[in-house]
């Protein structure tokens, strides 16, 4: 595949059902919305429709840059790819590992039943990447050099289903460097346990409960739609007001609500904000302390790769002077 078909796939990511994007997904998260303005927030239709199709939030500047970010990402994929780890690269190197171990011979549950199979691995699949999502997403706010690459998400002063790719290529990376090194044990070490019954159907029951998380409007996360729950289930489920409270610069919501698809990571550790009041107009983008652009794809693509060099900790330059002094 060359460059040109490359970013022409990034077009795919809309009839493919395991991305976010796919048409089917944005089409149930506009029913989800205009039945929460309708049914709950009293809208008429027409009302309702016409604040879902907000042209302001649609072509403002800071969408506009969202777009082009998104087929800018796919031409740095293309080149980057074929250098990355894979699951299937990780997962074997823990299965010959835990062959040479063998504290447990291998197969040793192989006669579990199949479907007692598909929902342990589903659940440990699940459960895994989320939680290895949620430390990463924290890190990402507490480390001053992880936070100089995820401010370009956090720079969008409008929220759109697209605004979920707009990331600079280095989270691109770490997320997917997380992916692999999170999925891959979960598959090595399942294979070792289970043996066989670890094939094909077993892969589509993880699919399965990410079917789910994006039929239950996944895309409206990054919306103006802000639609919560009950109390009860906003500490378990994160809620599209919750992330989009993650977004606000109000004071009381930073490093709130780190969360992916489950809440009970912020809850345990301390980082839940639950929804406000519906009528609470947010503010999102960066606060005044962050020189950043919403629009300026110079700012956003460079701007993070000086600030960490030029960071005094935990940066390139930092590292390469410490060496220095000590070779010296």
């Amino acid at each position: 595949m060359d460059l040109l078909e490359h970013i022409a796939s990034a077009f795919l990511d809309f009839t493919n059902p395991k991305k976010r994007v796919f048409v089917g997904y944005l089409g149930l998260s506009l029913l989800i919305a205009l039945l929460w303005l309708v049914v709950f927030r009293k809208s008429s239709f027409g009302d309702a429709l016409r604040r879902i199709f907000d042209r302001r939030i649609f072509f403002s500047s800071s969408s506009l840059a969202d777009y082009k970010i998104f087929l800018i990402n796919r031409v740095f994929t293309f080149f980057i790819s074929p250098l990355l780890l894979t699951q299937v690269a990780i997962a074997t190197a823990l299965y010959m590992m835990l062959i040479r171990v063998e504290v447990i011979p291998w197969g040793a549950f192989e006669n579990t039943s199949k479907t007692v199979v598909v929902v342990l691995f589903s659940l440990a699949m699940f459960v895994t990447d989320d939680f290895t999502k949620y430390l990463l997403h924290r890190w990402m706010h507490r480390f001053p050099v992880l936070w100089a690459i995820h401010k370009v998400h956090h720079s969008a002063t409008t929220l759109t289903p697209v605004t979920v790719y707009r990331v600079h290529p280095l989270e691109g990376l770490l997320y997917a460097t997380r992916s692999t090194l999170a999925q891959g044990p979960v598959i090595g070490l399942f294979y070792y346990l289970f043996g066989e019954n670890v094939d094909l159907v077993t892969i589509v029951g993880v699919n399965a409960l990410v079917f789910f998380f994006h039929i239950s409007g996944s895309n409206l996360r990054h919306s103006h739609i802000n639609i919560s729950y009950w109390p009860w289930i906003e500490r378990v489920f994160i809620s599209p007001a919750q992330h989009q409270l993650h977004h606000s610069v109000a004071q009381e919501h930073y490093d709130k609500n780190f969360g992916a698809a489950l809440a009970i990571w912020d809850w345990i550790f301390g980082s839940l904000h639950l929804s406000e009041d519906e009528d609470t107009e947010l503010t999102f983008g960066l606060d005044a302390s962050e020189a950043s652009s919403a629009a300026d794809l110079k700012t956003l693509y460079v701007g993070p790769v000086a600030e960490i060099w030029t960071c005094e900790t935990y940066t390139v330059r930092a590292i390469i002077l410490r060496f220095k002094s000590q070779t010296n």
